[in-house]
């Protein structure tokens, strides 16, 4: 059986690209109770769905922070409010992105080849107010995701409609102004979404960040999830003025203070502008659905983490500049059958791809321009096809057998020349789950798939090193990994579901393309393991308790003597959080996230420190028009680091090789928000 809180069933057949078609999937949904605080299961326990009324019910440090409704998904930041947030799933450290696949309606959010590091992902677009749910998956077990997706994926989806035209203002401290507002008229069949999202921010930073943030949304939808289109624009801009992370001793030392900064010029601007279009209709057998896309994406970002170690006379501050314009589509046929006289449901799908990039790597000093590093112009391509049916064998038990065939292709022109060429690379991932129902309250999932993550095309053909002109070795184009997991969900009554998930992931390399050195720095084979168990309980029909707890050992296995421990990688993570609905016109959200001890050194002689973020949301509704909603975040206002990493800095005086040290970025004290919302007829 599987369980949905609330009265919303669309995740029940929903993908990793954005499509849901509930009528199509003859798997058996109970919902229960007549509360909004609606997550779908799925297949396995580790995937799902939540709903907007949870969303809502959080409050939000930054729009990113709507990932943490992933069960072990921690979102971070080590710099200004405009960059891409650190995320970190299943004993990784992911960056900005890699390994993680990020949709929004089925738009693709991670970037290849990205000036700053490869599939950058960057969430700061989107409008909180206007999601209308997260449909994730963990593990590379399903065909319709390909690059990035080998820990995971989320879609996020827009909604279609508000029930009431809004506007919504935000104050906190530290210069905190945020506007939000929305309607939805009809127009023709359909209705026409329209949101606007202002925000500027100066933080608790020394040296204000001074953000400014502007997202504006288009969307026509008609029709419904099986049979209709939708047609969505989205705008944003943003500049800010970045803290970043800072060196344990200049704090210890008094040369600044914890929320000081070494360089008041880092920081940046970034836009992004999407068109997109979903069509979907039902046949007699199944459906037929499309998406097309594109997209122009501009950034300059300005960072300076080692001081005054490579350039001591004007700094080590840099500039990594990132333009593009990217397209893709895909479609995907739906059909139902008979395998072997047994029901059967199966997807056919296209997926393709294209970004033409110009990056560039250069030394700055003040944000003015000093040398260039190196200067690129990238065209890469992907495609893909994929196949993948699930039969119900007995009312009991059902497999989901796919396939995938990738093919990527890179060209890249440097500036010098040995750096240029052609690469590419072409690949099949089989994929296999298995779901076993003994009992009419209980689902045993096991699951086995191989994934992949590409890596960045400049790293693929770069021979050269652009700063020291030493020869290096091109890398892989893509580097693959393997997944298997088992689990079981327990449902002992309709309103508490229980569930463990053991798990294992071995990747064949780590690669990484350093945007702040303009090569590629090798990792080591790995292997991770973990445990993750979740309950999601209605005591009340106005009352929702998720509790999360994950473990996970990361290792490298090659037997260097460097070490085994990987750099990053979180071994614990924890979640509670109580959620109110409704309540005599009160709700709101109680969440506390545990962040666990990690190694920041291969040998583990290094660790950041473990710590636990309260936040709360209060939430009243003075009339059918009007809402009054109270944030505090970092409610018993720990001091702990966002990002902790050790590596080799200078400052003024020292030693001409510099000093290894902790560097951190430190977590927002406590914040409080005051919001005011109203309705329009």
């Amino acid at each position: 059986m599987l369980l949905c809180f609330g009265s919303s069933v669309l995740a029940q057949a929903s993908d990793a690209q954005g499509a849901a078609a509930p009528a199509l999937t003859p798997v058996v949904v109970t919902a229960t109770g007549a509360t909004a605080l609606g997550s779908a299961e799925t297949d396995a326990p580790s995937s799902g769905f939540i709903d907007a009324a949870r969303i809502q019910a959080r409050p939000l440090l930054r729009p990113a922070d709507v990932l943490e409704w992933v069960p072990g998904l921690v979102v971070t930041q080590h710099s200004g409010d405009g960059k891409a947030n650190q995320y970190f799933l299943r004993g990784f450290n992911l960056d900005h992105g890699t390994d993680f696949l990020t949709t929004v309606d089925g738009v693709p959010v991670n970037l290849p080849t990205h000036a700053h590091g490869h599939g950058y992902t960057d969430l700061n677009f989107m409008i909180p107010e206007l999601v209308k749910g997260i449909a994730w998956h963990k593990g590379p077990y399903w065909a319709s995701e390909g690059d990035f997706s080998s820990v995971g994926s989320a879609d996020i989806a827009w909604l279609d409609r508000v029930e009431q035209p809004f506007g919504q203002i935000t104050l906190g401290g530290q210069g905190y102004r945020r506007w939000v507002a929305a309607a939805s008229p009809r127009l023709a069949d359909g209705h026409l979404l329209m949101g606007v999202e202002g925000l500027s921010n100066d933080g608790p930073w020394e040296v204000p960040q001074d953000a400014r943030r502007l997202n504006l949304i288009a969307r026509l939808t008609q029709g419904t999830a099986r049979d209709g289109f939708s047609l969505t624009a989205t705008a944003y801009s943003a500049r800010w003025t970045a803290t970043d992370q800072v060196p344990q001793r200049a704090i210890d030392a008094g040369l600044i203070g914890r929320f000081g900064s070494l360089d008041a010029t880092s920081g940046g601007r970034t836009e992004r502008y999407s068109v997109s279009g979903q069509w979907r209709r039902s046949l007699d057998d199944g459906q037929l659905e499309a998406q097309a896309w594109g997209l122009h994406y501009r950034l300059n970002l300005f960072s300076n983490f080692t001081y005054a170690l490579d350039r001591p006379e004007t700094g080590d501050q840099f500039e990594q500049s990132d333009r593009r314009n990217a397209a893709g589509m895909r479609v995907a046929r739906t059909m139902r059958h008979t395998l072997a006289g047994a029901p059967s449901l199966s997807t056919v799908g296209l997926q393709l791809r294209h970004d033409r990039i110009e990056t560039g790597l250069y030394d700055t000093q003040a944000r003015l321009r000093l040398e260039t590093t190196r200067e690129d112009r990238v065209d890469t391509t992907s495609s893909a096809l994929y196949a993948q049916t699930q039969t119900f064998w007995t009312d009991q038990f059902r497999t989901t057998l796919g396939v995938r065939a990738d093919h990527l292709q890179h060209q890249v022109t440097a500036a010098l020349a040995a750096n240029s060429g052609r690469a590419g690379a072409a690949f099949v991932s089989p994929k296999f789950t298995a779901t076993y129902t003994p009992a009419p309250t209980l689902d045993a999932f096991v699951g086995v798939g191989r994934g992949f993550h590409s890596n960045d095309a400049r790293g693929a053909l770069t021979r050269v090193d652009p700063t020291s002109g030493e020869s290096l070795t091109p890398v892989p184009v893509v580097s693959h990994s393997t997944g298997q997991e088992v689990g079981l969900r327990w449902t002992p009554a309709p309103t508490l579901q229980l569930s463990v998930t053991g798990w294992w992931l071995a990747m064949g390399s780590e690669l990484v393309f350093v945007g702040d050195a303009g090569t590629t720095e090798p990792s080591r084979a790995s292997r991770r393991r973990g445990l993750e168990s979740n309950l999601r309980w209605l005591p009340q029909p106005w009352m929702a308790i998720d509790a999360d707890w994950s473990h996970s050992r990361a290792r490298f296995i090659d037997g260097d003597p460097a070490g085994p421990f990987i750099p990053g990688a979180l071994a614990g993570v924890g979640s509670l959080g109580v959620t109110l609905i409704g309540r005599e016109g009160w709700s709101g959200g109680l969440h506390a996230r545990y962040v666990g001890a990690r190694p920041l050194v291969e040998d583990g002689s290094v660790s950041a420190q473990p710590f636990t973020l309260v936040d709360l949301r209060l939430s009243w509704r003075l009339n059918a028009r009007t809402t009054l909603m109270l944030d505090a975040l970092n409610l018993t206002n720990r001091s702990a680091s966002d990002m902790v990493y050790w590596y080799r800095s200078r400052l003024a005086g020292e030693p001409a090789s510099g000093v290894n040290d902790v560097h951190l970025h430190p977590a927002e004290p406590r914040t409080v928000r005051l919001s005011l919302r109203i309705g329009f007829p």
